[in-house]
C-alpha cells in the first residue's frame, strides 16, 4: 500500500473521528443539560418524524459509532494493518449513511456536503489502496 495513500486515509478518517466524536458529545451533553440553552443543539423541531426526542441518543451514535468507527480506521490503515481497508470501508460507508438519514430530517447544510464528499473521499483512497485503478484488467479497457 502506498505510504503516501496510507498517510492520508489514516489523516481524513482521523480528522472526521475526531470532530465526529466532538460534536456527537457536544449534542449528548447538551441534550442532558436541561438547563442548557445556549445554540449547541439544532432546534429539536428537527427531531419531528423522527425516533428521537432529544438530541442525546443521535449524539451518542455520532460520538460512538461513526467517531468511534473512524477512529479505529484511522488507526488499523496508519499502522498498515490488513483489516485498515476494511475499517475505512465500513466507517466511510457509516458516515454515508449517517449523512443521507440526517439529510432526511434536517434541512440541507454545507457540512452535510463536505462530510459526504469526505465520506466518498475515504472510499476512494481505499479503492487506491487496493490498487483498484491498476488492476491489469481495467487497463485493458
Amino acid at each position: 500500500m502506498s505510504r503516501s495513500i496510507r498517510f492520508s486515509l489514516t489523516l481524513l478518517a482521523a480528522a472526521i473521528g475526531l470532530t465526529a466524536m466532538a460534536g456527537g458529545s457536544a449534542l449528548a451533553l447538551a441534550a442532558a443539560d436541561a438547563s442548557n440553552t445556549g445554540g449547541i443543539p439544532p432546534d429539536n423541531s428537527f427531531l419531528e418524524g423522527s425516533p428521537f426526542a432529544s438530541y442525546l441518543i443521535p449524539g451518542l451514535l455520532l460520538a460512538v459509532v461513526v467517531g468511534g468507527l473512524h477512529l479505529l480506521a484511522a488507526f488499523l490503515v496508519g499502522r498498515g494493518s490488513q483489516f485498515g481497508p476494511l475499517a475505512a470501508t465500513i466507517a466511510a460507508f457509516g458516515l454515508l449513511i449517517w449523512i443521507f438519514v440526517q439529510m432526511v430530517f434536517i434541512p440541507f447544510s454545507p457540512l452535510q456536503a463536505i462530510y459526504f464528499v469526505a465520506g466518498l473521499g475515504e472510499l476512494g483512497f481505499v479503492l487506491l489502496i487496493l490498487g483498484v485503478l491498476h488492476h491489469p484488467e481495467l487497463n485493458r479497457l
